[in-house]
């Protein structure tokens, strides 16, 4: 829910352009992607896409916003010359490996992690423990948060504000024409 919401807040409200996609082998609402799950490898391809795609479109500023398996990805295979920079939610550093952060470590490029206080796979102090390896990575604990952020989409899609377009005064309106 809270990568919908910023689909559909953020162009109105913080002049942010939102690419939302599914990797392969994903389900949703709208129905299945090709392909199968491939353990954060295969999808590499499924990233590089949509990277293409931003520059394709001429999108200024590209960044990735990647919530769980998602911020995997990003990790592994979005430190690319196009790309900004990197914000995680709920991060589990599942599939990452030290080399993924010692790539962007070297990249100097801005990365944000937003951990949440409750979460089921990592939190906030382990966070800050395994992202020492980037100077250059913020942290961010989220009291009273769940690897789901339901009830706290709003500070989530603030905290991205933030850092991505900071010209726009946060906290966002909820109601908006």
């Amino acid at each position: 829910h809270v990568l919908r919401k910023a689909a559909w807040r953020l162009p109105a409200l913080a002049d942010l352009a939102v690419l939302r996609f599914n990797t392969r082998g994903t389900s949703s609402l709208r129905g299945a992607s090709e392909g199968a799950f491939d353990n954060a490898d295969g999808e590499r391809y499924d990233v590089a896409a949509a990277i293409e795609y931003a520059e394709f479109a001429e999108l200024p500023n590209i960044w990735l916003l990647g919530w769980s398996f998602g911020t995997d990805l990003a990790l592994r295979h979005g430190c690319d010359p196009a790309v900004t920079g990197a914000i995680l939610l709920s991060p589990p550093l599942r599939y990452s490996a030290e080399e993924d952060l010692a790539t962007w470590a070297r990249s100097g490029k801005p990365l944000t992690a937003l951990v949440p206080e409750l979460d089921d796979n990592l939190r906030p102090a382990e966070a800050r423990q395994r992202f020492a390896a980037v100077p250059q990575a913020e942290v961010v604990g989220v009291p009273g948060a769940k690897h789901l952020w339901v009830g706290d989409a709003e500070t989530v899609l603030d905290e991205v504000v933030r850092r991505v377009n900071p010209q726009v005064t946060v906290p966002l309106p909820t109601e908006w024409d």
